[in-house]
């Protein structure tokens, strides 16, 4: 799949990873899942070729280029089968967030390494109570007399801990003018005191583990801060945009991998004396699917293009409509795959099953198709809030 909107660069960027997944592929990934284990050998060449850092600066090792960049990417990968998902938190979200906000020394020790692969950072703002409410966090942090923080809190459905060198956590601290809480974004050492973990049950197949985290008197250093104390939400919603940028191409990725196969199924079933793909009940849902994925990719590179050249603004309306589309293309392109296979898209030799609970990932996170229905009726068509 290619599109005039693509520069002869992006074209050679999507061929080139849809190499590197192919020589991967599902079976690859399905096997990582079944051992309990992580996609490391995918991941470290990902690295290798430039892939995962594409969108950080070049005087960090990156590729200086954007979410354009590295949305193509990951939807070439989930194409292919073998979809990163870290890709998501560490590049797009925590690099961004350094890269803009960043001081010098924040850049210095962790951009080389997210751009090379070498360290990975999580990111945490869902909490138990607070949901898409996100000003009812309540992970506090307060400074020490000395200059440093004590973060107290927790959070849920953080992806890849394991892993991570370190958490993006967002908590927030008290206006000393106003007493009131704002968002702050702090980064947490896997290792630091008071810093656990426990790893949530999840009937989802995915190298990518989610967990709760407990922030217990966690005490960190005046440099742990991101950015500006009192800049807040800017810097928060510089990490999301991406964030649903990137599950837009997770979507899409998943949705053509979905959809290759049963096209290529209906291509060869023959039942009686044409294959299946030849009526209309078979083939125009599967034209319907293809079109709706080609939809949400054209949003996708919309917020991607207007994100890269700065309108924050005009990428947040994007970006969220772009993970809407994908969301609902993905789930309806997965569901149509496994129907056409009927029996066999739900035997493993066929591997379609596993992505029914996999799609309604995109439905679901990092917001739901609800809350960014509320975004767009309440800031795209000026509707009054009922909240």
């Amino acid at each position: 799949m290619s599109t005039v909107l693509e520069t002869e660069e992006h074209k050679a960027l999507r061929a080139a990873v849809a190499a590197l997944g192919t020589r991967y592929g599902r079976d690859y990934m399905t096997t990582v899942v079944r051992e309990g284990s992580h996609p490391h050998e995918l991941w470290t060449d990902a690295a290798k070729l430039g892939y995962l850092g594409v969108n950080l600066p070049e005087e960090y090792g990156g590729g200086g280029c954007g979410m354009a960049e590295l949305s193509i990417v990951l939807e070439e990968l989930g194409a292919a089968g073998c979809p990163l998902l870290m890709m998501v938190v560490s590049p797009a979200i925590c690099g961004t967030v350094i890269a803009r906000f960043g001081t010098g020394s924040q850049k210095r020790q962790w951009l080389p390494g997210l751009a090379d692969g070498s360290l990975t950072m999580a990111f945490g703002i869902t909490e138990p109570d607070a949901g898409s409410n996100s000003h009812r966090i309540t992970t506090t942090a307060r400074r020490e007399s000395g200059g440093g923080w004590i973060l107290t809190g927790r959070k849920v459905f953080v992806s890849g801990v394991d892993i991570a060198d370190a958490t993006l956590v967002v908590g927030r601290t008290e206006d000393a003018r106003t007493g009131t809480l704002k968002p702050c974004l702090f980064i947490v050492p896997r290792e630091a005191p008071g810093f656990g973990r426990s790893q949530i049950d999840m009937e989802l197949h995915a190298p990518e583990k989610q967990f709760e985290l407990t922030l217990d008197d966690v005490r960190l250093p005046a440099d742990a801060l991101v950015g500006d104390e009192d800049a807040g939400l800017l810097q928060l919603f510089a990490g999301l945009n991406p964030e649903r940028i990137m599950t837009a191409a997770f979507g899409i990725g998943m949705g053509r991998y979905a959809l290759g196969k049963a096209v290529e199924y209906a291509r060869t079933r023959q039942v009686w004396k044409a294959p299946i793909g030849a009526h209309q009940a078979i083939a125009h849902p599967l034209a319907i699917a293809h079109i709706e994925l080609e939809l949400a990719r054209l949003m996708m590179q919309k917020a991607a293009r207007l994100y890269d050249e700065g309108d924050d603004v005009g990428a947040g309306e994007a970006a969220n409509m772009a993970k809407y589309a994908a969301g609902e293309a993905c789930v309806k392109a997965v569901d149509q795959a496994v129907h056409t296979l009927g029996g066999n898209g739900l035997t493993r030799e066929y591997g379609l099953a596993s992505l029914i609970t996999a799609a309604r990932v995109a439905r679901i996170a990092p917001v739901s198709r609800e809350m960014i229905l509320n975004y767009v009726s309440h800031q795209s068509l000026g509707l009054p809030k009922s909240y």
